[in-house]
């Protein structure tokens, strides 16, 4: 998997998964997580769909395993509800 900035990926704390094929998040969430918190970004959201829960199931289980994920949270309805996950990410200590 390449750099999401080399992928043209807008890194503006809003991650959408439906355009990315299943096999690529568990790659696709480090980094975008990584770029945004050298950005400075330290709230995300993760626009995983509602469906069945498999994709969320699997963002969760990657974001566990991130030591610099500090907490995470379904979405409120304004921003997706359990279609979307809030990430908060450990600021980058200088």
């Amino acid at each position: 998997m390449t750099d999401p900035q080399s992928t043209k990926l807008p890194i503006d704390g809003t991650l959408d998964l439906h355009t990315f094929l299943p096999g690529e998040v568990m790659d696709l969430v480090p980094e975008y997580l990584a770029v945004c918190r050298e950005r400075g970004i330290t709230q995300v959201r993760i626009i995983h769909g509602k469906g069945v829960g498999t994709l969320r199931r699997t963002v969760e289980s990657v974001l566990r395993k991130l030591s610099y994920v500090e907490s995470f949270r379904m979405a409120d309805e304004n921003a997706g509800g359990w279609g979307a996950t809030i990430v908060t990410l450990k600021k980058i200590e200088l």
